[in-house]
């Protein structure tokens, strides 16, 4: 990782590496149900969404939900609730899946028919930081291209270590002063 802030947070900046900003950008880009798991509409929306697809079965099998038929029909026919524990799994299951359908769709919408994406990046915020020791930066924008499908695998994947060598590969393009942004408040990008 890129890293003029040695002893990051000395002074009282406040931020987050930005390959752990890049994978919340991401993340912010899925959607899906609104309602809690602990509601009924949840449970329903999330078990009807995992029922209909071997991938479903395949991702509550991944997060851990092992039940009977027999209970699984009861679930969803609403004759039973899972524990807390099961729907805690079941939300998960489905979120797993929803990022794992969606994986594709974000490459295309991010890759921009290879025109890619404008990002915009916010520098670490210094208010807390005396005048004396803070950094003259500013948000910057730059077009991100040929990185968003390996990008949007890392973060499939959480890997960190991916995420961090792609951001050095963004912030590059910002100039002689590119590792002042190794550290970011937020970025942001519309797609």
């Amino acid at each position: 990782m890129a890293g003029r802030w040695k002893d990051f947070g000395h002074y009282g900046a406040t931020g987050a590496p930005g390959a752990e900003a890049l994978g919340i950008a991401i993340e912010g880009m899925v959607s899906g149900i609104a309602s809690p798991v602990d509601t009924d509409r949840g449970l329903a929306a999330r078990l009807t969404y995992l029922t209909k697809s071997d991938a479903g079965y395949e991702a509550m099998d991944r997060a851990g939900v092992h039940v009977s038929p027999r209970t699984l029909m009861a679930w969803l026919a609403e004759e039973r609730t899972p524990n807390r524990a099961n729907r805690s799994r079941l939300d998960a299951a489905y979120w797993d899946l929803r990022r794992r359908n969606v994986a594709t769709d974000l490459k295309h919408r991010l890759n921009n028919g290879g025109r890619g994406t404008r990002v915009e990046i916010n520098p670490v915020d210094q208010t807390g930081v005396d005048r004396k020791h803070r950094r003259d930066l500013s948000s910057r924008s730059v077009n991100v291209r040929g990185i968003w499908d390996r990008a949007v695998d890392a973060w499939m994947n959480d890997d960190l270590t991916e995420l961090d060598a792609i951001w050095d590969d963004i912030i590059e393009d910002l100039g002689s002063d590119y590792d002042a942004y190794s550290h970011v408040s937020s970025i942001g990008w519309a797609a």
